[in-house]
């Protein structure tokens, strides 16, 4: 790939600093722009299992984090149960994250500027940006901006509210061992308690169609002051994810004549979970090999064969997973419950808690394991006259 001019990364979260680091690696220059570079988001900030295999760096690296082996998932209707996670998140705060990474890119021959690139025009076989500050020309665009960005619409048709999840959150001061999540009625989505280093991480999301940004952080407080979270000295945040439906992932455009998205900017952030830091890393790690490799248009190939698959199935499956019902009774009330009584199904809440549990053979896993969970169920449910509350599932995570 004849690259005259430098490759253009615009966004500064972990997708751009990622692909920008790994193009500087490979002897492109490469200019980052991004307004804030490293900043605070109000998400989980874990990473997985698969991530941190993926990108050893970042367990080798010495950055402040949490790394947490308890998890506590709670139904609308109050069961809740406590279990040890087999593989640690790793949990990090966004501005130490972003920070890790952008310092990694700018050691690798990345130029960092702090400008908000303000529009970009084709010009000629090139490309123009434009900043408050200055103008740039680039022979390659990368976008690592968010789910929404009305300066660059020229890449993307703009996403409708069914494509869109509201996230609004605190920053809680205080300390725990313990992931918290917990199941909403009549809600497509969840409220998390992640604990970083020196603070909780409590937040809530939802479609963008079924509440507004108001109605979920009323929500979210109100759960806070039941369950003991004070908001003294909290710090509030809302922030908006791309949660795309199967039609939409089915025309999704992630590539074109000179330009690539990746990360939440390419929609690609899980539709059950709303998870996107490893499609971030990984979907910036393809983008820079098919770049690396003067081949662009791999990159479109590679995202078809390794992550929408997974991302559309999600799709397909999400409203079904908040809404629907198994066995009589709502799907995450019996997630809770089976995850309380079967060893097995522990398990399968493990892998996918550390990500190598993929959505694509998730159902025959299920079914191999059903005739020893329902098994365990009911000896469970035959024990629990006599074995007190029965909501631990592992004694340590009293």
């Amino acid at each position: 790939m004849d690259t005259p001019r430098p490759i253009a990364v615009v966004g500064g979260g972990p997708a751009g600093a990622l692909a920008g680091a790994l193009l500087a690696a490979g002897r492109k220059e490469v200019l980052l722009f991004d307004e804030k570079l490293a900043w605070e988001k109000p998400c989980g900030g874990g990473l997985t299992y698969k991530a941190l295999k993926q990108y050893p760096f970042l367990s080798d690296a010495q950055a402040e984090r949490s790394e947490i082996r308890r998890c506590e998932l709670l139904s609308p209707s109050g069961q809740r149960v406590r279990f040890h996670l087999r593989y640690p998140l790793a949990i990090f705060s966004r501005f130490v994250l972003n920070g890790l990474l952008l310092e990694r890119a700018r050691r690798a021959g990345v130029e960092l500027r702090k400008e908000h690139v303000t529009r970009i025009e084709r010009d000629n076989a090139h490309w123009r940006l434009t900043t408050p500050q200055s103008e740039y020309r680039a022979s390659y665009i990368v976008l690592a901006t968010g789910a929404r960005n009305p300066s660059y619409a020229q890449f993307v048709a703009p996403l409708s509210a069914d494509d869109l999840f509201v996230t609004a959150g605190y920053f809680i001061p205080g300390r725990s061992s313990v992931v918290q999540i917990q199941f909403l009625c009549g809600i497509s989505g969840y409220i998390w308690v992640f604990p970083r280093p020196d603070h909780l991480s409590a937040g809530i999301a939802g479609r963008m169609k079924d509440l507004s940004t108001a109605e979920l952080r009323r929500r979210l407080e109100t759960w806070l002051a039941e369950n003991g979270y004070g908001l003294q000295g909290a710090q509030f945040y809302a922030h908006v994810l791309p949660s795309l439906r199967v039609q939409t992932l089915e025309t999704l455009r992630a590539a074109g004549d000179g330009w690539a998205r990746i990360g939440d900017a390419a929609g690609l952030v899980d539709p059950i979970t709303g998870e996107g830091l490893y499609y971030a890393l990984r979907s910036a790690e393809l983008c820079a090999q098919a770049l690396l490799a003067g081949c662009p248009a791999r990159y479109e190939q590679h995202l078809e064969e390794e992550i929408l698959p997974e991302l559309k199935l999600a799709a397909r499956v999400s409203q079904r997973f908040y809404t629907g019902t198994v066995f009589g009774d709502s799907v995450v009330e019996r997630m809770v419950a089976f995850t309380r009584q079967s060893e097995s199904f522990r398990d399968l809440m493990c892998d996918l808690f550390a990500g190598i549990q993929g959505y694509r053979d998730l159902r025959s896993r299920l079914y191999r394991a059903l005739p020893s969970m329902m098994a365990e169920g009911f000896s469970g449910t035959l024990r629990l006259p006599w074995s007190g509350s029965g909501l631990a599932a592992d004694p340590s995570a009293e």
